[in-house]
């Protein structure tokens, strides 16, 4: 049987714990408003890169041509996971829809060329014998984003030169409702232009016209960097953004259960209080009686 004294000490050792557990679940809440400011504002930035596309197609619909198909593409592959545990199936999740979009594709497993963001998604991938290009690390906090979305971009750009990449994929987790997430892909590149085109077709906001002035290959080439960066960084905003929202379901899920387990500690440590207070007054009354007689 426990004594009084290990069982306070298991009670101060869960309410460490829970104090714990409650700091990370205030993180992940609060790391999860500062993400959803940023896919908010990255969408407004979206809508001015789309709305720029839609001007240029509209004066130059017939000079933008769609990439010929490449009977034997080399997809470039950006997966985003974490560097952090205490996310449940985050990574495991994203790496097996990684493998299954990848394979439904019907490229060759030996071709895939992968960069890998999060310590924890490298390591999976490894244990399941996946060859990685190159590993990186996720960014602590919204300011980090920008300066990795720059160093991705090139990476494409040596893939592209280097390594003959034609397809640029990205696998990332996206936020739903609450707590929950689902993984998500992405193709980059080559640029649906059919979609563009679609936007040119609609009829323009306002009644003033748009026009440029720049040469259009010159516009459209910086369209097309900004189009590359709004991607990247919305989609690591937001598979940040699931990767708290899965750490804070988490948190709360093991709040509960170090919540009942402390309970069921306190109510143990009662009754060996309780217990132990009823053996001492038995141990008094016997030995007042045994006193009692011997007079």
């Amino acid at each position: 049987m426990q004594t009084i004294e290990s069982i306070k000490r298991q009670i101060n050792s869960v309410e460490d714990l829970l104090s714990i557990v409650e700091t990370m679940k205030m993180m992940a809440a609060i790391n999860i408003r500062h993400y959803e400011r940023s896919v908010a504002a990255i969408d407004s930035y979206n809508r001015t890169v789309e709305t720029g596309f839609q001007v240029l197609l509209r004066e130059q619909p017939n000079e933008i041509t769609p990439e010929r198909a490449d009977p034997d593409p080399v997809p470039g592959v950006v997966m985003f996971g974490s560097d952090q545990g205490m996310c449940g199936q985050f990574n495991e999740q994203i790496a097996a829809f990684s493998m299954e979009e990848l394979s439904r594709l019907g490229v060759q497993r030996k071709h895939w060329v992968i960069l890998a963001l999060g310590a924890r998604l490298t390591a999976h991938l490894q244990a399941e014998e996946q060859p990685v290009d190159d590993a990186w690390t996720i960014p602590g906090s919204v300011k980090g984003i920008t300066p990795l979305v720059q160093d991705i971009v090139l990476k494409i750009d040596v893939w592209r030169t280097e390594r003959g990449v034609s397809h640029i994929l990205l696998f990332y987790n996206r936020p739903l409702s609450g707590a929950t997430y689902r993984p998500h892909m992405l193709q980059l590149l080559p640029v649906d232009w059919e979609r563009f085109r679609h936007m040119a077709r609609e009829e323009w906001p306002s009644r003033s016209l748009p026009m440029f002035t720049m040469d259009w290959q010159r516009l459209l080439s910086a369209l097309l960097r900004q189009y590359l960066f709004v991607s990247i960084y919305r989609a690591f905003a937001e598979s940040l953004m699931s990767e708290n929202a899965s750490r804070l379901a988490t948190m709360q899920s093991a709040e509960r259960n170090i919540q009942e387990h402390l309970e069921d500690l306190n109510t143990l440590f009662h009754q060996q209080r309780q217990h132990s207070i009823t053996e001492e007054l038995l141990d008094i009354i016997a030995g007042f009686e045994a006193l009692t007689t011997n007079k």
